[in-house]
């Protein structure tokens, strides 16, 4: 099937071959028609498979063919958790509605809103955010989404993890009620389920690429390692001649820090993003890996999620995942578009229950390779029970826990205790 069996118009046709896609993604096939035919939609599909055209296409041909009174009123809002998946949505956008009336604008925070005020005052048919920003400009009255007829939100399962869900259900709270909604997710827990439940309207299910099925192209393995030699594995396979770049994850903010840290001093150039990172440093350090200047990029799961990487070798799991899903969606940034990619996974003794829920969801154990650092911790880190070891109240000039204070009757027994309050005189006062 080609896209010009999914009832799409002309100008998106030409659109379409122009940015080079030839046949259409089985989300795309099973979503377009269905948008089209104005359903709401309950879409479950990974990363990489297309949802961002699944939706956009539809929407571009539902707003051409409609034209609002003026396009100063957002007819389409598209919901997004991170700065870089809004970026490339509406870059997408763009792309595919060359020529096209409908207009399109993108906001999100860590920078100034100035120039996204700028673009809206231009009027924008189709506006993509993040919610923070998207509240906070609406709380402003610079925005209002009572002319929205399509609802898109995307990456549900992120906006949950990062603690979007409350402002995603304020924002739906505005939204007229006559309208169309897509829901996207590459998971389904209950939190989620509930949301669809809540904003969507009898709507039909997509699912595509289940989470438990990762490209077979991706050549997957991993070593046992102590936590402390992960930083020595790690730069003698960066090393390798093979790695040609890789995407390293790390499960917190601090920890890809500390990973571009110990990186450099082994001589690897390497960059980080993650959501303390500002805009500016996230743009210039995406700008970097993909222009080949720095091969190396860690990332927590999070900051990773929408970035959209042609031609990456191998993804490296510095901290298995605290949820299996997330590992399917880590490696699935390799081995794309017909190429070949490797995943490597790093385990000490305290992600052991993390392996197992991995191995599980595959239904395979992970190969085992061997490092010139093998295991030799097989103890789990026990956590320190509370009370022990209490963190001083007063510390000297030096870091070190300051003596208590001795008052002079417990260093003499002769010197009387002096009294906790001075005895009050009282003055008897003649009346006037």
């Amino acid at each position: 099937m080609g896209f010009d069996q999914l009832h799409l118009v002309p100008a998106l046709l030409s659109n379409v071959r122009a940015a080079g896609y030839s046949e259409p993604t089985p989300i795309q096939r099973e979503t377009i028609p269905l948008v089209l035919d104005r359903r709401d939609i309950l879409g479950c599909a990974q990363t990489g498979t297309g949802k961002t055209a699944a939706f956009a296409l539809p929407i571009l041909q539902i707003l051409a063919r409609n034209p609002g009174a003026s396009h100063r009123d957002i007819r389409a809002l598209i919901l997004t958790p991170t700065r870089e998946l809004a970026q490339q949505i509406y870059d997408n956008i763009v792309l595919y509605g060359k020529g096209m009336t409908p207009r399109a604008c993108v906001i999100f925070g860590g920078v100034g809103q100035q120039n996204q005020l700028d673009a809206l005052e231009q009027g924008s048919d189709i506006l993509v955010a993040c919610p923070g920003r998207l509240l906070d400009l609406m709380n402003q009255g610079f925005i209002t989404l009572e002319h929205v007829e399509i609802f898109v939100l995307d990456e549900a399962d992120r906006m949950l993890d990062m603690g979007f869900i409350h402002d995603v259900r304020r924002i739906t709270a505005r939204i007229p009620q006559a309208h169309q909604t897509l829901l996207f997710s590459a998971t389904m827990p209950k939190e989620v389920e509930q949301l669809a439940m809540d904003v969507l309207h009898n709507p039909a299910s997509v699912k595509v690429d289940p989470v438990s099925s990762p490209v077979e192209a991706i050549d997957q393995y991993m070593y046992y390692v102590d936590k402390a030699n992960k930083k020595r594995l790690l730069a003698s396979i960066l090393q390798e001649s093979d790695v040609e770049n890789a995407l390293v994850f790390s499960r917190t903010k601090y920890g890809c820090d500390r990973i571009v840290r110990d990186l450099r001093k082994a001589g690897i150039d390497a960059v980080a993003i993650h959501g303390d990172k500002s805009q500016g440093a996230r743009v210039s350090a995406l700008k970097r890996f993909k222009s080949g200047e720095c091969r190396f990029l860690i990332a927590t799961d999070i900051a990773a999620r929408g970035l959209d990487i042609e031609g990456l070798s191998h993804v490296i799991n510095y901290d298995l995942p605290m949820e299996p899903e997330a590992y399917i969606h880590r490696i699935g940034r390799t081995g794309r578009a017909g190429k070949s990619g490797t995943a490597i996974s790093f385990c000490c003794i305290d992600e052991y229950k993390q392996l197992g829920q991995v191995e599980h969801l595959l239904g395979f154990r992970l190969p085992v390779h061997e490092s010139q650092w093998p295991m030799e911790i097989t103890t789990p880190t026990q956590p320190a029970a509370r009370g022990q070891n209490p963190r001083p109240a007063n510390v000297n000039f030096k870091g070190e826990a300051a003596q208590p204070h001795v008052s002079m009757a417990r260093k003499n027994p002769q010197v009387p205790a002096r009294p906790l309050h001075k005895p009050v005189q009282r003055i008897n006062r003649k009346k006037v």
